[in-house]
């Protein structure tokens, strides 16, 4: 754990945004969700790439082992349509997958979607950086990542990324008594 500023991938999935055709709301949707949320240093890392696998999982790697990202989110490509390979992409590329967010994040937009069912989201972690599939529809990310965000930060804390504190009127990131900041 380290006070230095967190590095936080935000990855858009879409063909027609890469292509120019369709206007990226959902990396503009996670962006905001973070800088409202976050207290402590962070910096955004913004890529846009179309609905590939090897595209996807190529900047998955960059973002974790060259950029020095402790989190990215994805947006987009978690569907049940052929070109939707988020999730094969983020499986291809971690160490150790945690289904547990996608099963909470499934069951929250459950409450407002009956077809949050289709959904594929999943989590999961690569060396030192926590990788989470987010759905395209910006309410959805924000849906999603109330649900989960209160894990993420110690989380990273486990795989010994920066502390990340939260707004408390925001998000109330949980961590067990046991775990102290680190001395700045």
């Amino acid at each position: 754990m380290s006070r230095e500023k967190a590095r936080i991938g935000f990855v858009t999935v879409s063909d027609r945004a890469s292509r120019g055709e369709y206007e990226d709301l959902g990396g503009p949707a996670m962006r905001a969700w973070f800088a409202r949320v976050l207290t402590s240093p962070w910096e955004a890392v913004s890529r846009l790439v179309p609905d590939e696998r090897h595209a996807i999982e190529q900047v998955l790697r960059e973002l974790a082992d060259e950029a020095g990202c402790c989190l990215v989110v994805t947006t987009g490509g978690t569907g049940p349509a052929p070109r939707d390979v988020t999730p094969e992409a983020t499986e291809e590329v971690c160490e150790k997958m945690l289904p547990g967010f996608g099963e909470l994040m499934r069951q929250e937009s459950l409450k407002f979607v009956p077809t949050a069912i289709l959904s594929r989201q999943t989590a999961g972690i690569r060396g030192a950086c926590l990788i989470i599939n987010l759905p395209g529809k910006p309410s959805a990310i924000e849906d999603c990542l109330n649900a989960v965000f209160p894990a993420v930060p110690y989380c990273i804390d486990l795989i010994g990324g920066p502390y990340l504190e939260t707004d408390l009127e925001q998000c109330q990131a949980f961590r067990p008594k046991h775990a102290k900041p680190p001395v700045a």
